[in-house]
This record gives C-alpha cells, structure tokens and sequence, in this order.
C-alpha cells in the first residue's frame, strides 16, 4: 500500500471511528485505537515507515500539547501543598504493582520497569465529563483528581526518561552509570529550563514583530520540535524534551495566545495524535490476548485495583472521609495518552514483547470504559448515603 494512502486511510478511520465512539459516550482514543485494529485485520499495511513517522510526531505533540495547554507551573506551586501525598501514594502502589506483576511472570527488569512505569500514570481526561455531568468537579474529590492527574504526567515522563535510560544498557546500570543517568537528565532538565526561561521569552518579544503570516504559531511548533530534537541530543526520547518544552511556553504570555493555541491543537488533535493512536491499535494482535489470557485479565485487574488502593490511602492521609477516598481512587484509575507512548517506546526499542503490548493496551481501552461507569456509581453512592 502506497504511503500517502496508508496516511489517508488511517486518518479517515480514526476519525470517523473517533466520532462513533463518542456519539456512544466514550472518548475518541477508542474509535481510533479501534480504527488501527480494524485496518490491520482488513489491509494489513507492509512498508510503515511513513507511517510511523507520523504516529511518532503524534506522540510528540500529544505530550508538547498537554503541557502546553493543561500545566500551569503556579497552578502546581499552590496545588501541590496537598495534592502530592495522594499523588505519591497512588503512583507509588501503581509502580509497585506494575512491577511485581512482571517480576511474577518473570519478565526481565528492564521489561518489569516499563510495565510499572505504564501503570503509574493517570487520563484524567476521561472522567472529567462524569465529574460535570454530576456536578462534582468542584468537589474536593474531583478538583484533586485534576491536580493530581497532572502531577501524575509530570512523574510519568521523569520515570519514562529514567527507564529509557536504562534500556539502553538494558541492565540493571552500575554505580556510575546511575549517576551518567541522572547527570545527563539534570543537565537536560537545566538547559532546556534556562533557554525557556531566558531566551524563549525575548525570541517571542521579536517574533510578535515578525510581518509573515502565522509567525507566531510556527516558533511555537518549530520549539517543540527543537526540545524533542535536544531531548535525543542528551540520550533520552523526543517526548520528554517535547513535554518540558510544552510547560516552558506556557509560562510566556506572548507566546500562549489562545488562537495559537486553537491552532496547536488542531494539528496535534486533528492530525498526529489520532494517527498515534490509531497505530497503536494497528501494532496489536488480537490472538496474542487469547493466548496470553490470563496475563492479560491480571494486567486489567491489577492496573485498576492498584489506583484505586493507592488514591484511597493517599487520600485519607489528608483526611479524606472514606466515600471521598473511594471516588478518588475510581478517578485515578483510567489510563490514556502518556502510558501509551510508554508502551509504544518500549516496543519500539526492542524491550515489550507483543504480548505485553496488547494486554498494556487492551487495559488502557477497558479502563477508558470501565472507569466513568464505576465513578458515576460511586458519586450517586456518595449522594444517597
């Protein structure tokens, strides 16, 4: 299959699929999960290259989009005075369980890492339309599930950078090559924060100056590609530079104008990241889930169940009556968009089998589905009693 028709054909059922999904009241990262499965079953597409460049500028503008658009560094400053213990705790039981489990199956460390790592983040995106339908987003429970669903990615990418490091030895990395690790992710951290601080600012100042059309709009994309490009410079993936670079303009007024970000939006949403997820789906095999059948339903279970535990503890640390902690723990558990580009990278490095990738998809699926239902019965539960 030519190219050009391979990106025509999966866009178009990504989103006409992405629309059924959500005229069933599901988000649209169903239908266009389920586009890519559909048409791997159908056309089986060889020679994906192309394809997959696309899908991993999808990955790239997914995470540049949400930091740049829903992190707000003084929102987090006054968040985190109690937002962080809940966080911590329920990431914390997340990674552990991810962990164990593929220690259980005896799955190598670097392998066992990525499923902990893909289990720690949460899609709070996908219960947010619950939480207004039953007018609870005000709520304490559910303002702290936005708080600490973006603490969430914000941990998630630094344990995405810390494993992808770490496969690269693809061992446990000895005493000095923890420290090269962490030195080449604290320099990184560093120089990408200093030119966002410093420099991005007065490049913003000359371009509001510029007399071409659309200047604005494209330094904004020319920096995303610049902080996944200086990401690889320092060994580590395009979508951790992407995501800081996000943060960093979303901290300069000039540079976060709301038709710019209308328009950021629309290539990330309207283009890359369907073909994203849609490739996801066009990388699974449905007999692998059969066969690996009770790996699988464990990996639902006990991705679930550890963000329920772990939200529940969190939360009645600060004192959280019970009911409370119960509809926090049900918020915290659908998984989306950052465990996805996880998965997708460990796949891609050589590291997640095939079977470990289906079940890690098919849990972010069921738990798209699941979540909200649960959720909407334990807010009515909390208001009956």
């Amino acid at each position: 299959m030519e190219p050009l028709l391979q990106i025509l054909l999966i866009l178009l059922f990504a989103k006409l699929f992405g629309e059924a999904s959500e005229r069933l009241g599901l988000p649209s990262i169903v239908g266009e999960i389920t586009a890519g499965l559909m048409l791997a079953l159908t056309l089986a597409p060889e020679n994906t290259e192309i394809l997959k460049f696309f899908a991993d500028l999808g990955a790239i503008f997914l995470l540049f989009t949400a930091g740049y658009r829903e992190v707000h560094i003084s929102d987090l400053k006054e968040a985190s005075k109690t937002a962080l213990i809940p966080t911590l705790s329920q990431t914390i039981v997340a990674f552990v369980f991810g962990f164990l489990l593929g220690q259980a199956f005896e799955l190598g460390f670097i392998q066992s890492l990525f499923m902990a790592v893909a289990f720690s983040p949460t899609s709070i995106s996908v219960v947010v339309k619950t939480l207004i339908d039953a007018d609870y987003l005000s709520s304490r429970p559910g303002s702290m599930m936005l708080t600490s669903a973006i603490f969430d990615d914000i941990i998630g990418i630094f344990l995405l950078s810390v494993v992808t490091s770490f496969a690269t030895y693809n061992h446990f990395p000895s005493g000095m090559q923890l420290l090269g690790i962490s030195a080449k992710i604290i320099i990184f951290i560093l120089l990408i924060s200093i030119i966002g601080l410093k420099i991005y600012p007065r490049i913003f100042q000359q371009v509001h100056k510029m007399h071409t059309k659309e200047s604005i709009f494209a330094f904004v994309i020319i920096i995303a590609l610049f902080s996944a490009y200086l990401a690889e410079v320092f060994g580590l993936h395009a979508v951790i530079g992407a995501f800081f670079g996000g943060v960093l303009i979303s901290e300069i007024p000039l540079a976060k104008l709301e038709n710019v970000q209308k328009k950021v939006s629309g290539l990330s949403y309207g283009v890359f990241t369907p073909i994203f997820f849609a490739s996801i789906g066009l990388s699974m095999e449905l007999s692998v889930l059969f066969t690996a059948g009770k790996f699988t339903i464990l990996v639902l279970i006990l991705a679930l169940a550890s963000k329920l535990i772990g939200g529940w503890i969190g939360t009645k640390l600060i004192g959280f009556e019970w009911k409370d902690s119960l509809i926090f723990g049900v918020g915290m558990m659908p998984r989306a968009g950052v465990e996805l580009v996880v998965i997708a990278i460990g796949k891609e490095m050589g590291i997640i089998s095939q079977e470990m990738f289906s079940a890690i998809v098919f849990m972010v699926v069921a738990s798209i589905i699941i979540s909200p239902i649960v959720l909407d019965k334990a807010i009515k539960y909390r208001e009956k009693y």
